[in-house]
């Protein structure tokens, strides 16, 4: 049950479906993305090839994210986020022919993961720049925190699950993906509002509008870029199944725990957040949260114990759920509407590289310092970085409350 405070959002519905939407299709895809790093995993036991993975799906997703905050802008921002999660049902359903029938390769799941990067492209401007127009201003800050809630539940119940559905074969996690995306798509096509579309033809300069909407406002690029490069460096995420067998000596099971421990610190974090939102200094304890981030992913990087590694990785999602909650509230407070879907646009671009292209980085980076030595770099430069944005954007730190 949600704290009372909470309990208010309740009374607008299109904000619950929209809830359970994002809750499936979370789960969907955390079940899909470790199904397919262990698969890959197995096929080719490269470092590499499981950065490739983030790296097909970032290409795409940094090309196409800057025109679809501009559609996201001018249509149904719930019709595009049920396209999305379609086209995830239709990739998951690809792999249940192709692991079934024994055709599963290298090339499949690289071609496959580049239509995930394109949806991702599509989904992410439309998902947040759709909340806002679900609930009250006054309701946005816990609105977003029991967003992240849902978000956490899956990405804390998508991975374990995942791992215990993979021990009855890989196409039976991607079956329930399936299933769950095409759950997420009929959830959303109930989702009503009011669309107003952005009046204005795209052009180059309105597709970049959000770009130089983020420019202009430091408190706006510092809070996105620290994001972007600390879990571009602090990501260990791609790193988890070489961690899981080779050095934590577990299997898909434990792989799944491991996935799923900074999403339970995250969980924690983000109830704590809707019970007790950020009143006063958001800016210090933002940066605070990142490089609480960086010390954490150090211990994880160096652990070769498996309770020891859970505990470092729900610290990480502790303080990743600070920075991801403050970040969105001033994301969505500082925009107008019929900016939101082009400034998510930018924020999508930041996320995407921090996470798929972060991926790429972990495992290149591990390809020639092993993964011990890529965790533990990133962690250091996590830490550095933080303390870096301390200085360079003075009035991201100095900024007292977030509305």
């Amino acid at each position: 049950m949600l704290p009372n405070e909470s309990t208010t959002l309740l009374a607008y519905p299109s904000f619950v479906r929209f809830w359970l939407a994002r809750l499936t299709g979370v789960l969907s895809n955390q079940m899909l993305m470790l199904a397919v790093a262990w698969q890959m995993y197995d096929l080719t036991s490269s470092a590499w090839d499981l950065g490739l993975v983030g790296l097909f799906q970032f290409v795409p997703a940094l090309l196409m994210t800057l025109p679809a905050g501009h559609v996201a802008d001018q249509l149904h921002r719930g019709r595009i986020f049920a396209a999305c999660m379609l086209a995830q049902a239709l990739v998951a359903a690809l792999l249940v022919l192709s692991t079934h029938g024994d055709w599963t390769t290298r090339g499949l799941i690289l071609a496959l993961s580049v239509v995930l990067g394109i949806g991702r492209a599509f989904q992410m401007p439309a998902q947040q720049a759709l909340t806002p127009l679900l609930v009250p201003a006054a309701l946005l800050q816990r609105a977003i925190s029991v967003g992240s809630v849902g978000m956490q539940l899956a990405i804390v119940g998508g991975p374990a699950l995942g791992g215990v559905l993979y021990g009855a074969g890989a196409s039976t996690v991607y079956g329930a993906c399936l299933a769950l995306s095409l759950v997420s798509a009929a959830l959303t096509l109930a989702v009503n509002y009011r669309h107003v579309a952005a009046q204005r033809a795209a052009t180059l300069a309105s597709v970049f509008a959000g770009v130089a909407f983020v420019w202009r406002r430091q408190v706006l690029l510092g809070a996105m870029s620290l994001d972007l490069f600390a879990v571009l460096l602090g990501g260990a995420t791609a790193l988890l199944p070489i961690y899981a067998r080779d050095i934590l000596h577990t299997g898909p099971q434990g792989l799944g725990l491991l996935r799923a421990a900074p999403a339970v610190g995250a969980l924690l974090m983000t109830l704590l957040l809707v019970r007790f939102p950020l009143q006063r200094h958001a800016g210090y304890k933002l940066l605070g949260a990142v490089g609480v981030f960086g010390v954490a992913t150090l211990v994880f990087g160096l652990s070769d114990q498996f309770a020891l590694s859970m505990l470092a990785l729900v610290v990480t999602g502790a303080a990743d759920s600070i920075s991801v909650v403050t970040r969105l509230t001033l994301m969505q407070l500082d925009t107008p509407d019929d900016m939101r879907g082009r400034v998510s646009a930018v924020n999508s671009i930041f996320i995407g590289a921090s996470n798929q292209l972060g991926e790429f980085e972990s495992g290149a980076t591990a390809a020639l310092l092993g993964p011990v030595g890529s965790v533990v770099l990133g962690g250091v430069g996590t830490v550095l970085v933080a303390a870096t944005w301390l200085k360079l954007f003075p009035e991201l730190s100095r900024r007292d409350r977030l509305s």
